[in-house]
């Protein structure tokens, strides 16, 4: 017998192929056939490389990741040890075996280096590396053109804005229009002439009106509702506006739902309502918080005191915490609403406008002369109080808040929220299917 050397394995194995061995007849061994270079390995156990020795009796030779001779070679990927919460060895292993064999066993480190990554945050090199942010681009693209091309295609089609104002007569809701956006667009900028008789019941009137400033065009429609809270007896006096309301969605809904609609649907829905609180100084009447309780959760509601010029500032800054209170008592929710902040930052933009509301404001469509300029305001006895100032009024941060920076969330919140919730209700309710009227049936007959 030969001893069980690496050295003398070959010259063993020759002297058995042919007779005269002590090997009994009729068994032949995969040496005698296949030569140890091409033979096929067995899985070798999982170990760290270069520990321990091979057992004698093994006829294979020792493996490593060492540069050797002849027929020593690289374990298969399986055999490299991966331990657990461990960074060193990961990132060692797979580096050694990138650089050390061939560029072949490079792939199976990255391969060995990807399994590797999640458990001991190792890497492989030779392997592709993603990452989930954004990647430096090579040359300009033209991404940031996507901007231009959505200003000039809107600037194109325009903008609709419908602002409906709600109050008592004789509280400047025509004139805080016509101020805020410095034209005569409410439809009259005067109060109640002699002839002109107060309305028994709730009207709706809607003007529009086309503004351009800077090349934006604007379609601005103004909704009034004259008679509101001037009667003796104001129960269900917010039906009429409600029902407004509410035929301005099923207006939108029809378009949509139509197998042949339009490119564009004529958006008429009412995207914020401004209510006007009279300047009492002391809490808000029953019918106020009827109408905002009620129409609070279809339509955006702005509540505003109207000429804020009566009160002193004591009284107007006791008189809108009490406001505050009692709308929160009541659970009133008013435009901007607590659940509709998107991120943190617009969090803190609007909790800075909930804290300043309700804006105390006075309306002037007059310009006076003041230090040399040209300011709107409201000639009294013992000065002019200035419309744009901040330390005569709120209209400044009103005009601010409604037109230079929430404008277009009031649409967004109008559109996805409360004319989604009617959207929602009225498929509901009809199975998907509106229902036909009679009129619709006459004119499918014609």
């Amino acid at each position: 017998m030969c001893a069980a050397s690496p050295h003398s394995l070959s010259s063993c194995r020759l002297g058995n192929g042919k007779g005269g061995g002590s090997r009994p007849e009729g068994r032949r061994d995969m040496s005698d056939i296949v030569p140890p270079e091409v033979r096929p390995k067995p899985a070798v156990p999982a170990k760290p490389p270069n520990v321990g020795a091979p057992s004698p009796s093994s006829p294979f030779p020792p493996q490593g990741l060492g540069v050797g001779g002849g027929g020593i070679s690289a374990p298969p990927p399986s055999a490299i040890p991966v331990p657990i919460g461990s960074h060193g060895p990961s990132h060692g292993g797979s580096h050694s075996v990138g650089h050390g064999i061939g560029h072949s066993v490079s792939h199976a480190g990255s391969h060995a280096g990807s399994h590797a990554a999640p458990h001991s945050g190792g890497h492989g090199h030779g392997g592709s590396h993603s990452s989930s942010g954004g990647s430096t681009l090579l040359g300009y693209i033209g991404i940031d053109t996507i901007i231009e091309q959505m200003r000039k295609k809107t600037m194109k089609t325009g903008f609709d804005f419908n602002i409906m104002v709600v109050g008592h007569s004789g509280l400047g809701k025509s004139t805080l229009v016509n101020t805020l956006f410095k034209s005569q667009v409410s439809r009259r900028s005067a109060g109640w002439a002699r002839d002109e008789k107060i309305p028994k019941t709730v009207e709706i009137k809607a003007v529009s009106h086309v503004i351009e400033e800077g090349g934006v065009k604007m379609k601005l429609t103004v909704v009034d509702t004259p008679g509101f809270g001037d009667q003796i007896n104001n129960d269900n006096c917010w039906e009429p506006i409600s029902k407004y309301i509410n035929e301005q969605y099923e207006k939108f809904l029809k378009e949509e739902v139509n197998i042949t609609r339009k490119k564009r649907i004529p958006d008429t829905r009412v995207h914020c309502c401004l209510y006007f609180i009279s300047p009492t100084g002391h809490s808000l009447r029953q019918l106020d918080t009827e109408f905002m309780k009620r129409l609070s959760h279809s339509v955006n509601i702005i509540p505003i005191i109207a000429k804020a010029d009566t009160l002193t500032i004591e009284e107007r800054q006791e008189f809108k915490q009490r406001v505050r209170k009692e709308l929160e008592m009541s659970g009133i929710e008013f435009y901007p609403q607590k659940e509709f902040d998107d991120d943190m930052e617009d969090k803190s933009d609007n909790d800075k406008i909930r804290e300043a509301m309700p804006f105390a404001v006075v309306g002037s469509d007059k310009e006076y002369q003041v230090n040399g300029k040209r300011v709107l305001g409201r000639k009294t006895a013992w000065g002019i109080v200035e419309v744009e100032n901040p330390n005569h009024c709120e209209f400044a941060q009103l005009r601010d808040f409604l037109i230079r920076s929430h404008l277009q969330d009031l649409k967004e919140v109008t559109h996805n929220i409360h004319y989604e919730t009617y959207r929602a209700k009225r498929l509901n309710e009809n199975g998907g299917l509106h229902p036909i009227s009679s009129a619709d049936t006459q004119e499918s007959n014609l």
